[in-house]
Order: structure tokens, then sequence, then C-alpha cells
């Protein structure tokens, strides 16, 4: 896999088309699973008008997501995208299992710091998307559905990008 990265999505890149904004040699691979660890909400984006996504430890939980391969010219803009510059967020190395239960060492991103709180309901849909496109399991869903947003009805400039790219999409099927 020389020039080639792995990389694992559990938020908004779970949604192929966010990721491909700004990362267009990202491929999706398969679902994985990340053990001993759960999603959380811990950063106040500007950016989605909500906090966004985290895993953090936690013995005996599972965080769904895909894996990706993205080729090593995308580093830069999928850290970029990360705020990994900003110390929003810090790329680690995780082992995750395709529902063969084959490992796959892989990069993803853990925030640097958690201030919990909800996402809005533009971030989660955009996850909840993304996990319906990639046929995440239904308990997994289900999951992510019930997940509390903020309320926020503002405009989300990077949520109405990813929305007419979906569209734009659907009408060229």
């Amino acid at each position: 896999m020389s020039g080639k990265f792995l990389y694992f999505a559990y938020g908004s890149n779970l949604l192929y088309e966010r990721l491909q904004m700004q990362n267009k040699s990202a491929v999706f691979k398969q679902i994985a699973k990340l053990e001993n660890f759960k999603l959380v909400f811990g950063y106040l984006s500007q950016r989605w008008h909500g906090h966004v996504a985290s895993i953090a430890e936690s013995p005996g939980s599972s965080v769904w997501g895909v894996l990706y391969e993205l080729n090593d010219s995308d580093l830069k803009n999928l850290d970029a995208q990360e705020g990994v510059m900003n110390e929003i967020y810090c790329p680690i190395s995780v082992q995750v299992k395709d529902k063969l239960e084959n490992l796959w060492e892989c990069r993803t991103y853990q925030l640097v710091k958690n201030n919990f709180g909800a996402p809005s309901p533009h971030y989660k849909d955009v996850i909840v998307r993304g996990a319906k496109q990639h046929h995440l399991p239904t308990e997994y869903l289900e999951m992510l559905t019930a997940i509390c947003d903020n309320g926020c009805t503002e405009n989300v400039p990077l949520y109405d990008e990813v929305m007419k790219i979906l569209k734009e999409k659907k009408l060229s099927e």
C-alpha cells in the first residue's frame, strides 16, 4: 500500500461526499468497528454550530465507522480538515475490526480537549446520512439517530454545501 494510508471515519466523514470535498483520493474500503471506545461530542465548532464527534476510551464499548483508503498526498488536506494545526484534533493510530474480524491498522482523529455538549442537527444529520449510506449496523444507526442535538436553527454553510453536492449527485444518476 505504498503511497496510501487507511483512515477510520466515525463523524461527518462517514458521509463519502463530505470527505471527498477536500480529499479527492478517498476510496471506500469497508465498514469497521473500533472496540473499547465510545462516541462523544466534545468541541464546540463554529463551522458546524455545535459540538463535533470524537472518541473516548471506554472498555466494552464500540464505535462503528468507515475505513477509507487515501493517497498520502491527501494527508495534509485531511489533517487541515480535522484542525490538527489548530490543535483541535490529534491524529492517532488505532486498530479496527471488519465484519470478518480482520484487524486493520489505520489513522483516525481524537479531540485534544473535550468540553462535552450536543451536536447541531446539521452535523448529526451528516453523520446519520453517512451511517445509512454505508449500512452500519441497525442498532448503531438507531443510537446515532437518538442522539439529542442542540436545536440550532441557524444557517450552516458547510451543511448547505454538503447537501448541494448530494442533490447534484442524485440529479446526475
